[in-house]
């Protein structure tokens, strides 16, 4: 882990963080990197593609979760960015779902070592979780969805009224809560002012479009 990228973004952010937060992320790292030799979790490689592209960028939700609320990381792959949610927010519930094993394995793993008592990592798919736990999230977010209007149709019924989904997107993200203006209306959703960001060392541009469910 590049120490000084993720400091240096920890105080963009406003956040405070302690020695054993930042040793969790390394660690977290390090074991992914020992995994990735074995197992194909992430096609992300090298000490600082790893920091910006995995831990910094799942930084940029760590201010928009609230005091003790359950948050939901869909398609979560690798754990990014449940699993940095956890070690950052010890208050809030970080609940993970993917429908890979070897991935949820490897959250699970991480969060033994770490001894994450937030954190749950599921295997499953979205639309039996949609089912099984209507309602029961304060926040949904993903990085996974290649389509916002597919993200929105299956998360949507996870999140509780007044709760908040959060599709993190690269910068034309706010253009498909354009096209889909009508849509997100009928299924009970409000649009938020989006959060624009630009990754360090030139790793992109990025924005996390934010809708809440109307109470």
């Amino acid at each position: 882990m590049n120490r000084s990228l993720v400091l240096e973004a920890v105080s963009t952010l406003g956040l405070q963080v302690d020695e054993q937060q930042l040793r969790a992320c390394e660690q977290l790292l390090q074991e992914l990197v020992r995994w990735n030799h074995r197992i194909n979790l992430t096609a992300v490689t090298g000490n600082d593609a790893m920091t910006v592209k995995h831990l910094i960028d799942s930084l940029q939700l760590v201010p928009l979760l609230q005091a003790r609320e359950q948050a939901l990381d869909v398609g979560s792959g690798a754990g990014f960015p449940a699993l940095v949610l956890a070690i950052m927010r010890p208050d809030c519930r970080i609940s993970s779902i993917d429908a890979v094993g070897k991935k949820i394995s490897f959250q699970r793993h991480v969060a033994r070592m770490l001894q994450l008592k937030n954190f749950i990592a599921m295997h499953g798919r979205v639309e039996a979780l949609a089912k099984e736990q209507p309602g029961c999230f304060d926040f949904v977010c993903s990085r996974a969805f290649s389509s916002l209007a597919l993200m929105c149709e299956l998360t949507a019924p996870l999140v509780a009224p007044g709760g908040r989904l959060v599709s993190m997107r690269a910068v034309n993200g706010e253009q498909e809560v354009e096209t889909m203006r009508q849509r997100i209306t009928e299924m009970g959703l409000l649009r938020e002012t989006p959060v624009r960001y630009s990754l360090p060392l030139d790793m992109g541009q990025r924005s996390l479009v934010i809708l809440r469910k109307a109470r």
